[in-house]
């Protein structure tokens, strides 16, 4: 009887979801795939900075004591020092919506190991092989073992949208009567091995790279079973971007030469226990949901300054990294490294404090904030004057304003502002009677900015408010 409850639940979820062994069927007949957006390395390389889509996993992308770290993440951040471009992340589990975003424009790459096959190569070019993969079947020791393909007839497989999985377990059936559920989810990998030791679900698929690095710290996990033999693993990028495509290649084949590829995956696949320390670290965006150990007093300075308190945390591990006890080599000290003479100003006795030194940088923040309100009345446009002048002073800032304003741009917009605020290195610009403060390396407040809120922009997606 309860053979056939199981088969008949078995059925029930097949036509309910059914199994369907091709990708992006659901898209394929739209326009973006026979007309992906033309962009390509040039224009890339012109707006100043690459968008890549990774996924939250130990190996790939995540937040560790408010440092962002990951082998993909790494992998691109090198790839884009190359090029002389910033980099842009894109956090996704869905891979069909990575392809999508691919495709319209809205991101480069798509980082997330992917395998390569000739039904992926229909909506993005792949790049040369960063290596070679093989995929298992991620159990519980404690249940319903599966010690051989046959055994998985009629069995359920949680799986991530759009993987590659999906058609290799397809692959798996031997004759019409043998029939696997694919359950396909919007959750990543990771999730849905954190989903079978929670007993939530009894099997998924992952890379073995993946599952081996999950299996070191967790003994529940079985991942001896292999779906799929080793096969090469790829970045996509648009099919109508060879430039990008010939410099990623072009990327791989030295990096792989002088022995980056290697030393970096020793650092993620290799090293199981740091790979374990920061995957179940409290500090980090996999085990816990913690940026630092001072995220309770950061939320309450965050809270008086009317931010977002993972906004505040990115400028703290800007200025500090979460050390109370750093010391710039100009003498700036404290959580927000605050001068001498502004700690004093502020109302700060004791600067090793955090307390105190946190206040301290959020009066002078309230400070800046005052400054800049009338002039720039929409807040998410004012942070980012707030954060420049947090970091060069206000008056260099103010006379980029006033710059912006000479030549005819909207003062209101940093984009405007940030650009004549680079041009203060140029005697023509700050040399100009309107410029109060002079000759200033602008660029490099502009790229602190940058920086600041690229690091929030990961903390708000990874980590909980």
């Amino acid at each position: 009887m309860r053979k056939s409850f199981t088969s008949f639940i078995f059925i029930l979820l097949l036509l309910t979801f059914g199994v369907q062994c091709t990708f992006l069927e659901k898209e394929r007949n739209a326009s973006i795939w026979e007309n992906p957006v033309d962009l390509d390395l040039d224009q890339i390389i012109k707006r100043g900075y690459i968008r890549a889509v990774v996924d939250n996993s130990s190996t790939s992308y995540y937040i560790y004591r408010g440092r962002r770290m990951g082998y993909e993440f790494e992998l691109l951040r090198n790839l884009a020092s190359s090029l002389g471009v910033r980099l842009h992340l894109i956090v996704k589990s869905d891979i069909e919506e990575a392809y999508v975003l691919l495709n319209k424009g809205k991101a480069d790459i798509i980082a997330m190991n992917l395998e390569m096959s000739s039904e992926r190569k229909k909506y993005g070019n792949f790049s040369s092989p960063l290596g070679e993969v093989s995929t298992v079947l991620v159990q519980r020791k404690s249940g319903q073992m599966i010690n051989t393909v046959d055994q998985l007839k009629d069995q359920v497989i949680h799986i991530p949208q759009g993987a590659i999985y999906k058609s290799q377990i397809c692959s798996l059936s031997q004759d019409s009567t043998f029939s696997v559920g694919i359950m396909e989810v919007r959750e990543g990998r990771e999730q849905l091995i954190s989903k079978v030791l929670e007993k939530k679900i009894d099997y998924t698929v992952v890379d073995k790279d993946l599952a081996l690095v999950n299996a070191t710290y967790n003994n529940e996990l079985d991942v001896s079973l292999e779906i799929s033999e080793q096969s090469p693993v790829a970045w996509a990028v648009r099919p109508n971007a060879p430039n990008l495509e010939n410099a990623i290649n072009s990327w791989i084949a030295k990096r792989k030469k002088s022995g980056y590829f290697a030393t970096l995956y020793s650092k993620y696949f290799l090293n199981s226990k740091n790979s374990y320390y920061r995957s179940n670290s409290a500090f980090s965006s996999l085990g816990g949901n913690k940026i630092s150990a001072y995220d309770d007093i950061i939320k309450t300075a965050a809270e008086s300054l009317g931010w977002d308190w993972r906004l505040l945390a990115s400028l703290v591990y800007k200025e500090s990294a979460f050390n109370p006890e750093a010391t710039s080599y100009a003498g700036a000290t404290g959580l927000l490294q605050l001068m001498p003479v502004t700690l004093e100003r502020f109302g700060v006795d004791d600067p090793n404090d955090p307390y105190q030194s946190l206040m301290g940088g959020v009066n002078f923040l309230r400070y800046l904030d005052k400054f800049w309100r009338e002039r720039i009345p929409e807040s998410n446009e004012r942070i980012k004057f707030i954060l420049a002048s947090y970091n060069i002073g206000h008056g260099h800032v103010e006379d980029a304003w006033k710059l912006t304003m000479k030549y005819g741009k909207n003062p209101q917009y940093w984009e405007h502002v940030s650009h004549f605020l680079k041009l203060k290195t140029d005697p023509e610009y700050y040399r100009d009677p309107i410029v109060r403060s002079g000759y200033a390396k602008g660029h490099i407040a502009v790229n602190y900015v940058d920086d600041i809120l690229i690091l929030y922009n990961s903390y708000r997606v990874l980590v909980e408010p």
